[in-house]
């Protein structure tokens, strides 16, 4: 039986009758899986029309981060990072006062480039995730290119970054890795590891199934990566998954990601736990529906909230031909 996540989702007997999370007997508002926000499409903050930098009609891997706390003069309250992803690609900022928007393109982008002498000169750089380092007090950049490699790069505003390092190559995983990439990372302590941050990303393999992956780090710059991914595309009964994030609730911890159309298109979600011990599928965290300009697609979201309402910035459409939009909790 298919079930709609909009109706359904996961369901449960309660007095010999179906109970849709998403609802109570009562029929009242409840929590979307691992109970979080149920997310609803809101609006669209970017197109590749509109922007100033389009080198290829495309843009990707939306990361909304505020900075209205943590900079000492930021271009507005929210810093919005993203790239076209198809040579040169290009990493971009946008700014704005609300998470609903206007953005305004910054106007000297892309802010890092596919050449960066004497670090590396490639076809194309993409995938920025950005994290507030509050021990550094920077904002950490992670980003790829080529495809093979991520990346770090280190900024005191936001705007000018300086080059620290590859942090992660296909060399460091099994043989038969292809891609290392569209990574996040995050502040999340892990004792027994030593750690204190994680990293999640994308492999793909020789067979050409893309996985979710996973690795540790006492600093953010060092890592060390588990061999076996953390989510097998086979795992959710997908062709493959991709753009993962990771959320925390109460004591344990979940990983989000996407689907590629192929297998629905939609957002799934995993409990890892706190330790990522667990690997507890729990099926569509969002589901990409019809709304425009979903298409059917939504992919790599980045989180956030606004005047305590929560958001998600995420894809939405067709790989290297959609928009960047937010929905709402």
């Amino acid at each position: 039986m298919t079930i709609d996540r909009r109706t359904f989702l996961r369901t449960a007997t309660a007095g010999g009758a179906l109970i849709a999370l998403g609802t109570t007997a009562e029929g009242t508002a409840a929590a979307a899986p691992g109970g979080f926000p149920d997310y609803r499409y809101a609006t669209t903050l970017l197109t590749p029309e509109q922007l100033s930098y389009n080198p290829t009609g495309e843009i990707i891997f939306p990361c909304i981060r505020g900075v209205y706390d943590k900079l000492p003069d930021p271009l507005g309250r929210y810093h919005l990072y993203y790239a076209p992803h198809d040579a040169p690609g290009g990493i971009c900022l946008a700014y704005g006062d609300s998470l609903e928007g206007p953005f305004t393109e910054y106007p000297h982008n892309p802010i890092v480039s596919h050449t960066w002498s004497p670090h590396y000169d490639v076809s194309h750089v993409s995938s920025p995730h950005v994290l507030w380092n509050a021990d550094e007090r920077e904002l950490w950049l992670y980003f790829h290119g080529e495809n093979t490699t991520t990346r770090l790069a280190r900024s005191k505003d936001g705007i000018h970054f300086t080059y620290d390092k590859a942090v992660l190559t296909t060399s460091m995983m099994p043989a038969g890795t292809t891609e290392t990439s569209y990574a996040r990372v995050f502040r999340h302590d892990l004792p027994d590891r030593g750690a204190r941050y994680v990293m999640l990303f994308m492999r793909n393999t020789t067979a050409n199934h893309r996985d979710i992956c996973w690795g540790w780090s006492p600093d953010g710059r060092d890592w060390t990566f588990d061999q076996e991914p953390l989510v097998r595309h086979s795992d959710v009964g997908a062709v493959n998954v991709g753009g993962p994030s990771l959320l925390t609730r109460g004591d344990s911890a979940y990983v989000v990601y996407n689907t590629d159309k192929e297998s629905g298109g939609n957002i799934l979600i995993t409990e890892v736990g706190r330790d990522f011990s667990r690997r507890d599928h729990l099926g569509v965290f969002y589901d990409s529906g019809s709304a425009d300009p979903e298409n059917g697609r939504a992919a790599s979201p980045s989180f956030g909230t606004d005047g305590g309402v929560p958001y998600m910035v995420y894809e939405a459409g067709e790989r290297l031909s959609g928009a960047i939009a937010l929905a709402r909790g």
